[in-house]
């Protein structure tokens, strides 16, 4: 006659004193999706950073009144369309304008991707006109030769005020060629067939045009900026 013993096996540990060693053997989740690349850049800017009284004579050119109202509230960066790209937002340009940060603002590329489509302008609560804010700017960049040499937006806007200035008009094939040689003439190279094609159809030509009465052009420009015959 067979008998049958069930052994108990022994107790182990109470639950409470599993949990901190089954919890450390618990692998963390692992983040679904790709790994975050935005990197956050915290810049401190000191008092002697500042150009004292930037940012309040650049308010007593006409448009660009009313940047003290500005509240900070981001509404111009949120409708930009190329703030992404954007060195500093137009939020940021804003501030550093009216701190008197002269050379961070005059140096940004910002300034130069702005597309002048006027939604910062139409959205600000404040209704300051800060596409008009940006145009002053890029003046002084230009004027003071602190714009990017490659970038081809500043170069392009120098050679067109320069051919203006001087001719009245501008001659589009000769503005091209000079914004290809100052920025990628490798670049003049690629699009040699369609300047032929434009040069064979007279779409481009090669002589500059030019109006007759050049100094009142000249004069306006130097009524404009404020200087004496000296290039925008």
């Amino acid at each position: 006659m067979s008998t049958s013993s069930t052994e108990t096996p022994p107790a182990g540990p109470p639950a409470a004193e599993r949990l901190p060693q089954e919890t450390a053997q618990t692998p963390a989740p692992k983040r679904s999706g790709p790994e975050p690349k935005i990197r956050i850049h915290r810049t401190i800017k000191y008092e002697s950073d500042r150009t004292p009284g930037f940012g309040r004579d650049l308010m007593r050119v006409p448009g660009c009144e009313q940047l003290e109202r500005c509240i900070q509230c981001g509404t111009c960066s949120g409708v930009c369309p190329l703030s992404i790209y954007m060195d500093h937002t137009p939020r940021q340009v804003m501030a550093l304008t009216r701190g008197d940060f002269k050379r961070e603002v005059l140096h940004s590329h910002t300034i130069w991707l702005c597309a002048s489509c006027y939604a910062c302008t139409v959205e600000c609560p404040q209704e300051i006109r800060i596409t008009d804010i940006m145009y002053e700017l890029k003046q002084r960049a230009i004027h003071e030769g602190v714009y990017p040499r490659k970038f081809p937006i500043p170069v392009l806007a120098h050679e067109f005020n320069a051919m203006v200035r001087q001719n009245g008009r501008i001659t589009e094939m000769v503005l091209v060629i000079r914004l290809f040689l100052k920025t990628s003439w490798l670049a003049a190279l690629g699009n040699w067939r369609l300047g032929i094609d434009l040069l064979r159809t007279g779409r481009f030509s090669l002589r500059p045009e030019r109006i007759r009465n050049r100094g009142d052009i000249a004069r306006m420009f130097d009524a404009i900026d404020g200087s004496k015959g000296g290039s925008a």
